[in-house]
């Protein structure tokens, strides 16, 4: 009979649990660095993490173009997402990961970024002016309470920017 008892409370309290994540994870959004700078995406666009995988690079492309990513039998063109704004190329080391921003949009386009920064809930930052010459993908800025200044990446956005498809030279 005790263990009935303990497999219920076992039971409440993993649906405690997972009830309380499914609240964090409405209102959570994920934290990126890319060169210096911290990026927020919303968790529903954020797409698959994975570790920077062997890169095959593309002649006559744009120097923030990578290459292309062979993930599971899927190709994905990779962008370097500091070049691309014309900062610091990003290190390819072991912190270096690929951010797989494209397939909820059609698009098997990743995003290489410096490290993960790990979750971040909207509750705990603060929502300030964005620079006015901020792309239409980057309009949203937030600071949170260590002082960090936070963009809001429009994934959706950044991937109907023409310069961001138009890889060639």
């Amino acid at each position: 009979m005790a263990k009935k008892g303990s497999l219920r409370e076992f039971q409440a309290h993993l649906a405690t649990r997972l009830a309380g994540a499914n609240n964090q994870s409405a209102a959570g959004l994920l934290g990126i660095q890319s060169g210096t700078d911290c990026w927020l995406l919303n968790l529903s666009d954020s797409g698959e993490i994975i570790p920077l995988p062997p890169l095959t690079s593309v002649p006559l492309t744009k120097p923030w173009f990578v290459g292309i990513a062979n993930i599971r039998g899927n190709l994905y063109s990779v962008a370097d997402f500091s070049a691309f704004q014309s900062k610091d190329a990003t290190p390819q080391n072991p912190s270096s990961r690929l951010l797989l921003i494209g397939t909820r949009h059609g698009n098997n386009a990743a995003l290489l970024v410096t490290r993960m920064l790990g979750l971040r809930n909207m509750d705990d930052l603060t929502a300030v002016t964005a620079d006015p010459d901020s792309p239409v993908w980057a309009t949203e800025a937030f600071t949170d309470n260590e002082g960090r200044r936070w963009k809001l990446l429009n994934v959706r956005r950044l991937l109907a920017d023409e310069n961001f498809m138009d890889i060639g030279v």
